[in-house]
């Protein structure tokens, strides 16, 4: 099986059972968008979007920005499929921001180019990996840079999924798949490997449960059992990132 061909496999293994979904109260998707403002940056990704200098950025699933707005380029674009994340990317990003409503690479086409392309934790959202990372590629002068946790974020719930469901989760894709489907892609990319500073660490504790439970297809009046499995179970989210950058090849 190609790498692309792993990485849609892999994903798609990640669908909730049909029944789960449909009882849920609320969609499992999303994050709450005072996680994704601008000073939620990583050091590495904005010093590999800063290397090459560059006057122009644009940053796909924007959210609030943290991954372009501290580069200060005069130049900020954000393609994103959320009207309020963009509204806080605009403002963030002061007079020199442009916004495209969208997902990418539906809206690849009313995209201008830039110097840069940076895209941070986005790829485990998408199982046509190949056309992703084509267009990045295609919309950068110099540079794209992309940041992921090293493992899929959603194996975090494996424990509490199989405790509150009965069902295991898959394990993959991984950073290392991602590097797979570069290389198939013919692309040569350089990476750096860092601890990474968790939001959920900081955000209020109800913040945090009523994200959990919301993952696990539950009603609120669950709270207390999602707690307590919580304090039994322990923190297993992702401990690390990759930031992975290779050039672009728009003129």
């Amino acid at each position: 099986m190609r790498a692309t061909e792993r990485w849609a496999a892999e994903l798609a293994a990640w669908a909730i059972d049909p029944e789960l979904l449909a009882a849920a109260p609320e969609s499992p998707y999303g994050f709450p968008p005072g996680l994704f403002g601008a000073d939620r940056g990583a050091a590495a990704t904005h010093e590999a979007v800063r290397a090459v200098r560059p006057r122009s950025v644009l940053d796909i699933g924007c959210g609030g920005g943290a991954a372009s707005v501290p580069v200060g380029a005069p130049e900020l674009l954000g393609v994103d499929e959320s009207p309020e994340l963009l509204a806080r990317f605009a403002a963030a990003g002061g007079p020199g921001a442009r916004t495209f409503l969208g997902r990418w690479p539906d809206v690849a086409g009313q995209v201008p180019r830039a110097d840069v392309v940076v895209c941070a934790n986005v790829v485990y959202n998408v199982p046509d990996v190949a056309a992703f990372v084509t267009a990045l590629t295609d919309h950068a002068r110099r540079r794209v840079v992309v940041e992921l946790t090293d493992v899929h974020p959603w194996t975090s719930l494996g424990g509490l999924w199989r405790h509150f469901h009965g069902q295991e989760r898959p394990a993959g894709p991984t950073v290392e798949s991602f590097g797979e489907v570069l290389a198939e892609l013919g692309l040569v990319a350089e990476s750096v490997t860092w601890p990474r500073d968790d939001p959920w660490r900081s955000a209020p504790a109800d913040v945090v449960l009523a994200f959990t439970r919301r993952r696990l297809c539950l009603p609120a009046d669950r709270d207390p059992e999602v707690a307590a499995a919580m304090a039994r179970f322990g923190d297993d989210r992702p401990r690390t990132s990759t930031t992975m950058w290779w050039p672009g090849t728009a003129t």
